[in-house]
């Protein structure tokens, strides 16, 4: 599908990419949909609390309502979510979409 239906501003390492001429660079559907991933997880405060849990109980159970967080966004098919985790302050996250097959997002928290 090449028809834009989700058009956002990249962004790298929590600042703007800019091209040559210092102009902010777009990013698009199944780009931008990860980035909207990462921002959900980040604005809900569940990294912050991933990062301070010990537990691996209590870390599944953060884990856990990660994933349903990001299957609370409607341009996900639910029950498609993995998230693994790379390191204790990194998540690896793929879904799959509706309308752009699989997307994968990493979390650096």
């Amino acid at each position: 599908m090449s028809d834009l239906l989700y058009i956002d501003l990249l962004i790298e390492g929590r600042n703007f990419v800019l091209n040559p001429g210092n102009e902010p660079v777009l990013c698009n559907n199944s780009q931008s949909i990860g980035q909207d991933i990462i921002h959900a997880i980040l604005e809900s405060g569940l990294a912050t609390e991933l990062v301070a849990e010990r537990s691996p109980t209590m870390r599944a159970d953060i884990l856990t309502r990660l994933e349903l967080l990001i299957e609370s966004d409607e341009r996900i098919e639910p029950g498609t979510v993995v998230i693994s985790e790379e390191s204790l302050k990194r998540l690896w996250i793929t879904a799959r979409t509706w309308d752009f097959g699989s997307v994968s997002a990493r979390v650096d928290l």
